[in-house]
């Protein structure tokens, strides 16, 4: 039996929004920026086709819903991007979730966690997450997805015909990431 090779599928990367993020673009503004979670999601989508890679995203109110989508990721996805909004300062299972995944996760904020209440400072998922991003607006997003991708290009070769494409321009190329606990740089 002759035929062509099978070729392998584009790499996943899943963002998850946790609650009240469905309202961006209306909900304190000031703090969060005017960008819409479908703006958001539709960037990210196209940013996705340029670097080789297959995005997806879901949003939910709900603590239980996101940990099972997080559960339902592992031996799926080859990355994750998850902006927690406020489970991140209270959500253990989400926690022990992205820990069990065992798949590179940044974790993004809009805002800037550490010039905010006290009560923010702390990420139960930091110390689980590969990088965190926070304070740069949407655009954050973007960097986290930008970096996946330059970690999944260190871990396997590009699917053939479709190389990982890099931006030459150096405020797409930048990423701010970081792998050190509660770390936000300037």
């Amino acid at each position: 039996m002759t035929g062509k090779p099978l070729a392998r599928s584009l790499p996943r990367i899943v963002v998850i929004h946790g609650p009240n993020l469905n309202l961006l673009g209306t909900r304190e503004p000031e703090i969060y920026g005017r960008t819409s979670l479908q703006k958001i999601d539709e960037d990210l989508r196209a940013r996705g086709t340029e670097l080789g890679l297959t995005v997806e995203t879901f949003q939910s109110n709900h603590e239980g819903a996101i940990v099972d989508k997080v559960q339902q990721l592992r031996g799926v996805a080859s990355g994750l991007i998850v902006n927690a909004g406020g489970l991140t300062h209270t959500s253990v299972s989400l926690r022990d979730a992205i820990a069990a995944v065992q798949m590179p996760v940044v974790e993004v904020h809009l805002s800037n966690l550490y010039k905010r209440e006290a009560f923010r400072h702390h990420s139960f998922l930091a110390p689980v997450c590969t990088g965190q991003i926070a304070g740069l607006g949407a655009i954050g997003y973007l960097l986290a997805l930008e970096a996946l991708a330059e970690i999944l290009s260190q871990r396997q070769p590009p699917v053939t015909g479709r190389p990982l494409v890099r931006s030459s321009s150096p405020s797409k190329s930048r990423v701010a990431t970081s792998s050190k606990k509660g770390a936000a740089r300037k």
